[in-house]
Order: structure tokens, then sequence, then C-alpha cells
């Protein structure tokens, strides 16, 4: 029988969801609601109506303290009410954690607890005066996203008549799942093929269809095939194998491809075979040779991770992942599974890396969009408030701290949002007296799986991320992340990696088990695995999905014979799931059964390397553009206000404030800092072993509206401003490694991409820069990924993002009593700029402020940055410094500002005292110019002499003082330009995202 147990707030309790509810209601849709409560709902089969009240009066579904539960309805005093719960198949895991709370509770044996199944849903009740219409836009448009739930309406008449909604079981069904089908790839036409990879979401090119089609018509290939006693045609297992270990997402076409680019500027054409060989890869390789004995690379891109050095005895890791297109269709859940995702990439470099801690950037529309939108694409802020929940809850469950991270707004981010999540990991130098960081899974190992269960959530997740976005993505790209089931996963690792029970491990990402057990049998030289021993959250699934399911939580072990029996009898013990799918050997083939029945049988090398190779054509031409002329006359004051309040410099302490920075006990420079913590960090500092002085340094450069201009510039901008935010809190640039994350909207020219030349020429100069100042500044790529459709098309419109690159810094500080932050700390410190400011406006919050058209976009200086970059490091350890901020979006005046709200003190300072080009003759250029590799920094005045020395011969000037007099005043020679009080600034600064 079924049973619904209603949990409900207390009659004296405030009911916050429900509140929260109503005014978002309100404010985001524009509807007016003037109350909202909410019931939680567990729908509970396998119970008898005895047992299931004895689960209420245990209060084994609630907290009897602030909650009231029972199996009648609880909601009244509604006009509407909406209930919202999950589709059949989609992972529901508060259910999953009350079926357990509930076998426990209840005492009822295993096979008894086997049948038990628990499934959630959430009512709304809506009180306030509204139609059927208004409800149900309420519904699709707040409450529910129907990609992955269901919902229900009933007014309160109804309600009356008949209390409560029908319950109903979340229900799989499907084919048998020893069902395997057979793919007639000769007989199908040219066009058939397209068809068929668009239909079953293969993302496969005509190439790379006739590559396979000819692959199986190899009379070898034919007969060994039958002597594995399968059919000369592919099966579906194969073909979604193929497509997901040869798709864009897993493959990386684009940058493996030949291009021919032709710069029309110079006129130079140039043959390049691979961006990533050539410019990413190929840049490390020279630094790494030029560092000699001083190298700190141990693994570089051919892990989850890149690995340095950290001290004699630790190394940390580093990953940065995107989770761009589950984060369009299921904000929480896509962003949800980013975080959980990524956390698993340190987890399974080398031998397995401890978590350390996250770091996250996403890239929105304006939350405040007040236009019509295109089909299927969410609301930005609904988008905003899903990822922020969705890492939230992803990291915070977890036990991992969030030290770092940004928002960025860009119109084009409506097509689809940027989302990055990336983990730093710590791991001993030597396990077992072996490098942490080597692995390898030998012939022999079993193949286990740990962790969470198979369903149908995330099939086609990585051809689906390697398309555009459009109206009809399929709904089971999405994974439900359970970050409880993945912490007691991570626990039970880190001890079998101590107790060296595993020979090598790695996540199921993006294609699940194919992925990981294809990928670990190339050290092995093959593999064979009985889908049949998978197991699965419910029924119903077909071979080919239990093979590319990405469901999350799961990692794979090559455990050897001698080490099984104890690896099993761990894993049981700390409540764990693992199972013994198959073992590796040197076959050369993915063998891959359902029992007795053969489901796949591919040979590694065609697997791995029989990938067509992109031939692909870009041309460099640059945009038109000119300058517009700079108003006459300025209320700066009003206008450092305004600047203060955009979205790409307002306060995110609301959203900073939602995530866990201090778990652990290790960070030492926070996210926020000041006398009353509301200032902006330039970056994080955490100290990975915390009874070492040691400490890290994580911060990352992200610049999006200079692409257009020039993509080489944003891309110069991107790595030294990531480099700067390292500095200014104490790094080193002699210590320090990047990660480079390329977002690209589709590159390669076609009917629905004509400009595709052009794309693909912008990524080319972003890479050509990547290699130019990662070699001038020495600091080496260790880690990287790209996602090259972030593209939506629908309703007759298409919308491409901004050529996005994030570039992530890892830097070592001796001591973490050296690391400096941003706020201003004593009255009469002097106040320096250092660093050339040039009248580059072009992509800068100023010039959309004003709305001008501006063409000099900010250039970077890499010779003189670095010789400042490396002075501010003696800066730092010689402590001379008391404040340090950089120079990024909004410029000088910006900086300032924050450094005056973060020290709740004032400053005084005169504009003709900062060092600039010739050209630069305007206070709104020396003002917001966001020229790079600046620092503006707090000296004491004792430290004039000494500092002043370690800049001799740099572009550096002192240009004021730091004053108590509460108010930031700017002068131009003997004009007082400003006089604003700080804490003014301050509310302009918090006031855009407080909600």
């Amino acid at each position: 029988m079924l049973f619904r147990v209603e949990v409900a707030p207390k009659s004296n309790i405030p009911d916050v969801p429900g509140r929260r509810a109503a005014m978002r209601i309100t404010h985001e849709l524009g509807v007016a609601v003037d109350d909202a409560s909410v019931v939680k709902t567990y729908t509970v089969a396998g119970l008898s109506r005895e047992e299931a009240q004895q689960a209420v009066d245990a209060a084994a579904l609630h907290d009897p303290v602030s909650h009231t539960a029972s199996l009648s309805p609880l909601a009244s005093g509604f006009d509407w009410i909406v209930e919202v719960g999950f589709r059949p198949g989609v992972t529901d895991n508060e259910g999953r954690t009350a079926k357990e709370t509930l076998a426990l509770v209840l005492g009822l044996p295993k096979e008894r607890a086997k049948t038990l199944a628990v499934y959630t849903s959430a009512q709304f009740a809506l009180k306030g005066t509204l139609d059927l219409k208004q409800v149900e836009h309420i519904a699709r448009d707040h409450l529910c996203n129907e990609l992955i739930q269901r919902f229900e309406v009933k007014s309160a008449e109804e309600w009356a008549k008949a209390p409560g909604f029908e319950p109903k079981a979340a229900q799989v069904t499907g084919k048998s799942c020893d069902d395997v089908a057979v793919v007639d790839l000769a007989a199908m036409s040219d066009a058939e093929l397209m068809a068929f990879s668009r239909d079953n979401v293969l993302a496969l090119s005509l190439e790379e269809m006739q590559a396979i089609r000819a692959h199986y018509a190899d009379p070898a290939v034919a007969a060994s095939r039958k002597a594995a006693g399968l059919s000369a045609h592919p099966t579906d297992a194969e073909l979604e194998v193929l497509a997901q270990t040869w798709s864009e997402h897993c493959k990386h076409k684009i940058f493996a491809a030949d291009i021919d680019y032709l710069n029309t500027e110079t006129g130079r054409r140039q043959a390049i075979s691979s961006l990533y060989k050539t410019y990413v890869q190929g840049s490390t390789a020279k630094i790494r040779e030029s560092m000699g004995a001083g190298d700190i690379c141990l693994s570089v891109f051919k892990d989850n991770a890149g690995v340095i050095r950290f001290t004699e005895g630790h190394h940390l890791c580093v990953k940065v992942e995107t989770h761009n297109s589950p984060s369009a269709l299921d904000p929480y859940g896509g962003a949800l599974t980013g975080i959980v995702g990524v956390n698993r990439d340190p987890m399974g470099t080398g031998m397995g890396a401890n978590l350390l801690c996250n770091t996250d950037v996403f890239c929105f529309a304006s939350p405040f969009y007040d236009e019509a939108l295109p089909p299927r694409l969410l609301h930005p802020r609904r988008v905003m408030e899903g990822v922020r929940e969705g890492v939230e809850h992803g990291g915070n469950k977890s036990g991992i701290p969030t030290v770092n991270g940004s928002v960025v707004f860009h119109e084009r981010f409506l097509g689809k949002p940027l989302v990055f999540c990336g983990t730093v990991g710590v791991m001993p130098a030597t396990l077992d007296g072996k490098p942490s960081y080597q692995k390898k899974a030998l012939p022999g190992d079993f193949i286990v799986m740990t962790g969470g269960r198979i369903g149908k959530d995330g099939i086609h997740g990585a051809t689906f991320s390697s398309e555009e976005l459009h109206e009809g993505s399929p709904a089971t790209a999405v994974q439900i992340g359970d970050p409880i089931t993945q912490r007691k996963m991570y626990d039970f690792l880190m001890r079998a990696r101590d107790t060296g029970l595993y020979h090598a491990i790695t996540d199921n990402g993006a294609g699940g088990l194919s992925s990981s057990v294809g990928e670990m049998a190339g050290d092995s030289g093959g593999a064979e695995v009985d889908l049949s021993k998978a197991p699965l959250k419910y029924d119903g699934l077909r071979p080919w999905e239990i093979l590319l399911s990405e469901a999350q939580e799961r990692m794979t072990c090559a455990v050897g014979p001698d080490q099984i029996e104890r690896f099993m009898a761990l894993a049981a013990e700390m409540d764990v799931e693992a199972t013994v799918l198959g073992r590796f050997n040197d076959s050369g083939r993915f063998t891959v059964t359902y029992g007795e029945k053969p489901v796949a049988s591919l040979d590694m090398d065609f697997l791995h390397e029989g990938t067509p190779r992109m031939a692909l054509s870009a041309v460099w031409e640059r945009p038109a553009g000119k300058d517009s002329p700079l108003p006459a006359a300025t209320d700066h004051g009003a206008l450092l206000t305004r600047m203060l309040g955009r979205l790409n410099i307002c306060s995110k302490e609301y959203m900073i404030r939602q995530y866990d920075h201090e778990v652990k006990g290790s960070s030492v420079v926070k996210p926020l800092v000041g006398v009353l913590r509301d200032g902006p960090a330039d970056a994080a500092v955490i100290r990975p072993v915390v009874s070492r002085q040691e400490a890290l340094v994580l911060s990352h450069g992200i610049c999006p509206k200079y692409s257009d201009l020039d993509a080489y510039w944003m891309m110069a901008g991107a790595i030294d401003e990531a480099v700067r935010n390292a500095v200014a809190t104490g790094g080193d640039i002699s210590h320090m490694a990047g990660v480079d994350n390329f977002c690209w909207c589709d590159p390669v020219e076609s009917d629905k991409t004509p400009d595709g030349r052009y794309k693909l020429a912008q990524l080319v100069r972003a890479n050509q820069a990547l290699a130019h100042f990662c070699q001038a500044y020495g600091v080496p790529c260790v880690s990287g990924k790209d996602s090259m459709k972030n593209d939506y098309t629908g309703g007759g419109s298409k919308i491409s993002i901004p050529p996005t690159v994030l570039f992530t810094v890892l830097s070592v500080i001796p001591d973490a009593s050296e690391a400096m932050t941003s706020d201003f700390k004593q009255s009469g410190d002097v106040i320096y700029v250092l660093g050339l400011t040039r009248p580059e406006l072009g992509g800068s919050e100023l010039a959309d402020e004003l709305k001008l058209s501006m063409a000099e976009v900010p250039q970077v200086d890499a010779l003189s940055a670095r010789k400042r970059y490396e002075s501010m490091r003696k800066a730092a350890k010689g402590r001379q410094v008391n404040a340090c901020h950089d120079c990024s979006d909004g410029g000088l005046a910006v900086a300032l500002a924050e450094m005056c709200i973060g020290g709740r003190l004032g400053a005084d300072v005169d504009l003709s005292r900062v060092p600039v080009s010739p050209d630069c003759l305007s206070p709104l250029e020396i003002l917001y110019s966001e020229s790079h590799s600046r620092f503006v920094v707090g000296v004491p005045s004792g430290n004039v002499p000494s500092f002043e020395k370690l800049f001799a011969g740099q572009w550096m000037a002192p240009i004021g003082r730091v004053t108590t007099d509460g108010k930031l005043t700017v002068k131009c020679g003997g004009e007082t330009l400003l006089s604003e009080d700080v804490e003014t600034l301050a509310e302009a600064f918090k006031a855009t995202l407080d909600w």
C-alpha cells in the first residue's frame, strides 16, 4: 500500500521556505502572492498503516521540536495548492535517505528493507487573488523545473472536496535488461547516418560515422566479432561508447584539429597541428625545461588533475571543470553535479588526494532581465539561484570549504550560463614508498565500482555537452548528485589508499563505466566487464544505458587479487557499496557482456585513436571600432556610486555567505576581508597541512568582456589578472601553476555558424596569448578543459556566449603570516600606485555604464609586470605593506573605494601623481581605465624608504594617504573631483544584490 507522510512547521514556528517562495514569486515573476506555506510529503510504499503511523510517532521523518507530521493532509488556509515532485527515473536523494531512516527506525530486516520505497514531493499552499493561469505560470516558471519534475494544481474548492493528491510513486519501465540492439550502418546513406547520429544524441559528424561504418566493414573485424559471438554490425552499446569517447567533450577534437590560420592584419598564413599540443602542452614543456631542477610540475595533462610540488612531504593537485549545459536545463542539479563531480577528479588523481578546498566561478545574464525568454531557457535569476544552491549543497554537505570564486555577468550568457567548479587536493609525496601521483591498472586486477548506484540520469551527458543547447535537448543528460553518498565513499577510499588496497583509481565521469574502465584499460591493455553485476537504482536499464550512465558518486578501482578481500571488507565496514564488475587484461579489447550475452567488443586502438582528425579554417579580421568622446562634465561622486553598484563590480556577499569557507579550519585569507568582513579579497590563502606554516594561494582571472574586441588580449588579461591576484595576496610567481578552462561558442563554420572561421581565429589568438604570457611569467599550465559548443538555438534566434577563458592559479607562500589583504589598515599609511595607467577603456565597466564605444582593449606588458610581481613578493616577505589590492573591473577608482570599504577608513589621493602614459589625460581615464598589472598598496610611513628601494626604476608613485575622516577624497591638482563618505560607498557596493 501507499501512504503519505506530510510534514509542516508547527503553528508557532515561522515557515521560512514558504515566506521565501512568496517573496520570490512576487518579486521575480511579478505575480502578487499574499503568503505561501510549504508542506513536505513523503510517499511511502512497502509499509502497513500501523508501521507508517509508528514512523510518524517515532519522528522518523521530521523534527518534533519544530515540525508536525501526519498521515492526513496538513495544508490549510490557502487559495491554491501546487505539488511538485520528481519525474519517474530521476534520482531522489532525500527519498533514498528517508527509506534508509525508516528501515532503521522500524527495525526492518534487510530483505524487507529492499522492498521499501520513498518518494518525496513538496506542496506549496498559495494565498492570494490568483487565477489558474497565474498559478500554472508560478508552477512552471518558479516552483517546478519540468525537465526533471512534474506538478499538479488544485484550488481550495477542489481541495475541500478531495483533500490531498493521489499518491504517485515514480515507476520506471523499459525493455528487459539484456536487450542489445544491432545497427546496420552499411545499409545507411550519408543522410541516414547523420539522422541516426542526431536522433540518438551521438553528436558524431558524417566523417566520424563513415569511419565507424568502414571499421565494421573490415573483414578482419567481422571475423573477430563472429568469434566473440557478435554480429558483424555494431551494437547500440558499441556506438554509444564510441560516441562518448569521440565526443568533443571527451576528445577535444577542435583543440586537436589541423587548422589553416590566416591573419589578415599581417598577411601571415600558418598551419597549426593541434592547438593543444602547440600552445598549451607546448608552452608547459618549454617552461618546465627552463625551470631545470626547480621544475615544480609532477603530473600534467595525463590524469584527472594536475599535480605540483608543495613541500618535501606533500604535493598539490588541482582541477577545474565546467557544467554549463546541464546547469542551463536544471541549474540546481547541474551545478551540484558540477561541484561533486570535480571533487572526484583529485580523488581519482594518482593514488588519490585528500580534498582541500573548492573554487567556483559563475557566468550569468543579468538577474534583472525583463524581456520575453526564448523557448526552453530559464530566467537568469532562477538560473543564478539554482546554481548557487546546487554548488552550496554539493560543497557544504561534503565538508569541503569554498574559499574562492566570482560571478560574471554578460547579456549573452542568457543562452547558456557558464558554471566553473574547481577543487584543490593535497596528497602525501609518497605512499608505501612509491610516488603518490603515479598509478597503473594491471592485467588480472579486479574492476571494482564503488559508491552510488547506476540510473538513467546522466545518459548522453558527454555527447549532449558536445552540442549546442536547443529546444529538444534531452532530459536524461542531467545528473542528480548526492554529496552524502560521495562523502562516505571518499572517506572509505582514503583509508583504502593509505592501506594500499588498490593499484589505480579514477572517477566515473563523462561516459560512466565506459569511460573509467576504458581509460584504465589503456594501462593494462584491455578489460572485460559484466554489466549484469552492476548495482542499479531501479530495474529497466538496457545494457548500453548501464555502461554509459553518468549517475554520480561513483569511482572505479583496479584492485589486485591479493587486495580484493580486504578492499571489500573495508567497504562493507564503512557502509559503502562496492561491486566487482570484471577484470583488467592485456587482450587489446574492451569487452562487455550482460551475463553470458555479448554486448560490446571494441578494439582498444580504434576506441582511443580511431577518431578522424578535423581539418578547419580560421581567418582573423580585426573588428572595426572607434572611440566615443568622453563626456566633458561629470559628477564624479555620483558616477563612482553607480559604478560600485554595477553587477560586475558590486559585492557578492549574499552569495559568499552561503558557502562554508571555514570547515577544516585551515583558511587564512577568507573571501571577504576587513574590519566588518565585507571587503573583497583578491585571492584565497589556505594552509593545506594545518600543522605547518606553508600556505597555498588560490586565485583566478576571467574577462570575457574583452573578447569581442580581441580574444588575444582577453586571454592575456585573464592570465595577468590571475597572477596579479595571487601576487597581491603574497603569492610567489616563481612557484606558481595555472589551469586553463576555455568556453567557446561553436568555432566550426557551417550553415548554423557562418562566422565559424572568425570564431576559430579568436580561439587561435587566445591560445597564442596563453603560450606567450605563460612563458613570459614562467607559469606552466598543469591541467585544463575546453567546452566548445556554448550556443543556444531556439525560437528563431541563436545566442552565443562571448569567448571566455577562466585561468586559475595555484601559488605558494612559505609562511602564511606573510599573506596580505586588500583593506586599508591604519591612518597615515602612504598610498602607492604600482604600474602604468593607459587610456584603455575598451570593454571597460565605465564604457558600458556611459554607453560609450571604446576600441582600446587593455594590453599586458609582461616584462615590466613580472619584475613588479617579483618585487611585490619581496615586499610581502619583508612585511613592507599593510594593504595590497589589484586594479581590475572599474580601475583605480573602484580599487580605492574597495580598500576604503574593507578598512572603513578614508583616503585622500591626487590623480596628478598617478603614473600614466602621455596620452592618458582625462580624469575619467585615470580613474576608470582597466589597464592590467597594477596594484594599489598602503605602506606604513616608516617603510617608505625600503619599499621605494624595492621598486626603484619601475612605474611607481605615492598618490596620497589613508585618513580617519571616513571619506574617499580624490583631487586632480588643486581641484576636488569627489569626496564621498565610505559608508555611502559601502551601501552602494552592497545594495545591488542585497536580496
